[in-house]
């Protein structure tokens, strides 16, 4: 029985495959090669800063390995660490699209980072996982100036997803399930509840929560069991999560809601009332759904399959972010983009 039903799932999933693929294609298009600041640096992470920005974060390919572990717990899974076995020198830089060194960073002692940009040149970093200890929690979070000084060193929590700043400093972080559930110490019964169990947390510039994601109980669309898309364009932040994938704007700390029957979107670009989805499970990874907000819905007008420059299939590991209107895909080196007027309100008939 057990294999009869992994050939039947598997000739399910080739189906939808042959379906995406049947779909027509919308070109991403080239914006920016990722040069190294360094000759032999290899890229540690990227993501897009308020303005449309590439941030990116390198290090010397012999420190790849401190800022990517992992601990594999014998005959059970493998788990990404908190904190590097050992501090690493990296650099950010920023790529406008052309690029400028932002800051190096002589030891920087998080695994699995991510980087935004701040306000006067300051660079925040922030590590993925967050352990609980009975003596006080990871500091996950850092901000340095442009020398690569220390200035504060913060606890944003565990299983963080997303983190994308403003202009004004303001930080939106949303979590994936072990940050909104508890793990690596967290919500167990004799430590402290996950700070990241509403899903999805606005802090100002000072690391205060300004603002929390209500719960079932507080709004119509549902508690954040994983915060799948992320989008945040001036002060409006857009977000579609698991279980229900609505599609919910918060602005001015006000939540706007539309149903949505697209699940398992990773990223989304928006504007005005208009909106494209991209990404799904297996073989949905590089579906595109692009449609209107109307009443409490979206309803869609048309389905794609988002493509490389040169026409192949966009690989499964791309990193892809929305940031408003656009949609920026970072693959090895290559910076690719997709705004939302590039592509038909309709497919061709």
């Amino acid at each position: 029985m057990t294999e009869d039903w992994a050939q039947q799932r598997q000739q399910r999933e080739a189906a939808r495959r042959a379906a995406v693929m049947a779909l027509p294609t919308v070109q991403a298009r080239h914006h920016a090669q990722l040069v190294p600041p360094q000759q032999g640096d290899v890229r540690v992470s990227a993501s897009v800063g308020p303005s449309g920005e590439v941030v990116a974060l390198w290090s010397a390919g012999k420190d790849l390995a401190a800022l990517t572990s992992t601990t594999t717990q014998p005959g059970w899974a493998t788990f990404p660490d908190p904190q590097a076995p050992r501090p690493a020198a990296a650099r950010v830089t920023v790529h406008a699209p052309d690029m400028a060194i932002a800051a190096r960073i002589p030891s920087l002692p998080l695994a699995h980072p991510s980087v935004q940009p701040l306000p006067d040149g300051q660079v925040l970093v922030v590590g993925a996982r967050c352990r609980w200890r009975p003596d006080g929690p990871d500091r996950n979070a850092i901000v340095y100036d442009s020398t690569g000084t220390v200035l504060t060193e913060q606890t944003l929590g565990d299983g963080i997803e997303h983190v994308q700043t403003t202009r004004g400093g303001e930080i939106w972080v949303g979590y994936f399930d072990e940050g909104v559930y508890g793990n690596y110490g967290w919500g167990d019964e004799d430590s402290e509840p996950p700070v990241g169990a509403c899903g999805l947390i606005r802090y100002s510039a000072a690391f205060t929560q300004e603002w929390r994601y209500p719960s079932h109980v507080d709004n119509t669309w549902g508690a954040i069991s994983d915060c799948y898309a992320l989008n945040v364009a001036d002060d409006t932040a857009w977000t579609c999560y698991y279980t229900d994938f609505p599609i919910v704007r918060i602005h001015n700390d006000t939540m706007t809601g539309w149903h949505n029957d697209i699940p398992g979107a990773k990223a989304l670009v928006v504007g005005g009332f208009r909106i494209a989805l991209y990404g799904g499970y297996g073989p949905d990874h590089d579906k595109l759904v692009v449609g209107i907000l109307s009443g409490d819905r979206l309803h869609v007008t048309g389905e794609y399959r988002l493509v490389q420059p040169d026409g192949r299939p966009v690989p499964p590991t791309a990193h892809v972010v929305g940031r408003g209107p656009d949609l920026h895909l970072v693959v090895d080196d290559n910076w690719w983009r997709l705004d939302l007027d590039d592509i038909p309100a309709e497919p061709p008939r």
